[in-house]
C-alpha cells in the first residue's frame, strides 16, 4: 500500500515531467516558428536583392546616375534600338588573308592625280589622294587595293561623339588587324588642318597612339572632328561620297556611348586605285 508521502512525490514528480514536456514543446514551436520566420526573411530579402538588380527598386541610385549623366553617359543605360539598316547585302566573298614583311615598293608616279574608289555596301565613295604630298601612303594604297586586300572588309568603328569617324581597313574587323608593314607618317603639316581639325571629307590614316605606325586602317571624317596632326591626310571624299557617310553616320553606333560598331552594315565590296 502507497503511504501519503510517496503518493505525493509521485504527483510531484509528474508534475514536474508534465511541465518539462511543455517546456520542451513549446522550445521545439518557438524554434519552428523562428526558421520560419529566418525563411521568409531570406525570402524577402533575396526576392528584393533580385529586384534590385532588374531594376524594380533602383529609383534611388537612377536619380543619383541622373544626376551626374550630364557628364558622363551611365555605362547601365539601355541601348537604343537599332534604326533601319540603310545598306545592302554585301557581295558574295570573302576576306583574303594577306600579310606582307615590309612596305611595298614605291611605283606610283608621284607627280600624277591618283583616286581611289570604294565601293561599299552602302553606295561608292571616292577619294582624291594626296599622291605628291603623301607618297607612301598612296603608294601602299594602290599596292593593298591592287592585291583585293580590302575587298570583303567591314567598317568596323563609327564614331558620333567628340570626334566624327568612320573607321574601315582591317581586314579581321577587330580594329587590330594590319597588312603586317607600317608606312611613315606624312602630311601632317597639311594647310587643311587648321586649330587642329580635321575637316569633314578628309580621310587620314589610323595608327596607334606612336610614330610612323600606319598600317592599312584608315578614317573618313563625316564632320569637323578635333583631333591632334598626328594622322596622315592622304586623300579628300567628294561630294557623293560625303552622302554616304552621312547615311552610315545617321544609323548610329550600336553601344549608344557614342563609340561602336556602326548600326550599318559597310562592307568595302571592292577598293580600287587609279591613275588618272
Amino acid at each position: 500500500m502507497v503511504s501519503q508521502e510517496q503518493r505525493r512525490r509521485q504527483l510531484a514528480r509528474e508534475k514536474f515531467l508534465r511541465q518539462q514536456q511543455r517546456r520542451t514543446s513549446a522550445r521545439r514551436k518557438e524554434r519552428m516558428r523562428n526558421s520560419v520566420i529566418a525563411s521568409v526573411l531570406g525570402v524577402v530579402v533575396i526576392g528584393s536583392v533580385a529586384l534590385y538588380t532588374t531594376g524594380v527598386l533602383k529609383n534611388d541610385d537612377d536619380k543619383a546616375s541622373n544626376a551626374s549623366s550630364d557628364v558622363t553617359p551611365s555605362a547601365s543605360a539601355p541601348t537604343p534600338s537599332k534604326a533601319p539598316d540603310p545598306c545592302e547585302k554585301a557581295a558574295k566573298g570573302s576576306v583574303q588573308k594577306l600579310s606582307w614583311k615590309k612596305e611595298p615598293a614605291m611605283t606610283i608616279d608621284t607627280s600624277a592625280k591618283y583616286t581611289m574608289k570604294l565601293a561599299t555596301t552602302c553606295g561608292d565613295i571616292g577619294i582624291a589622294l594626296k599622291t605628291s604630298a603623301a607618297p607612301h601612303t598612296a603608294n601602299s594604297f594602290d599596292f593593298l587595293a591592287g592585291k583585293g586586300y580590302f575587298d570583303h572588309t567591314k567598317c568596323h568603328r563609327l564614331t558620333t561623339n567628340g570626334i566624327y569617324v568612320l573607321q574601315c581597313g582591317d581586314p579581321t574587323g577587330t580594329g587590330s588587324g594590319g597588312p603586317g608593314y607600317t608606312i611613315p607618317d606624312e602630311n601632317l603639316k597639311d594647310k587643311s588642318l587648321k586649330g587642329n581639325v580635321y575637316p569633314a571629307g578628309t580621310i587620314a590614316m589610323a595608327n596607334t597612339g606612336q610614330k610612323h605606325t600606319g598600317g592599312s586602317q584608315f578614317f573618313l571624317v563625316y564632320q569637323d572632328s578635333q583631333l591632334p596632326p598626328s594622322y596622315t591626310p592622304f586623300g579628300t571624299v567628294d561630294a557623293a561620297g560625303m552622302k554616304v557617310l552621312k547615311k552610315i553616320a545617321a544609323a548610329g553606333e550600336s553601344t549608344g556611348q557614342g563609340d561602336g560598331a556602326p548600326n550599318a552594315t559597310v562592307v568595302i565590296n571592292k577598293a580600287t586605285v587609279t591613275k588618272s
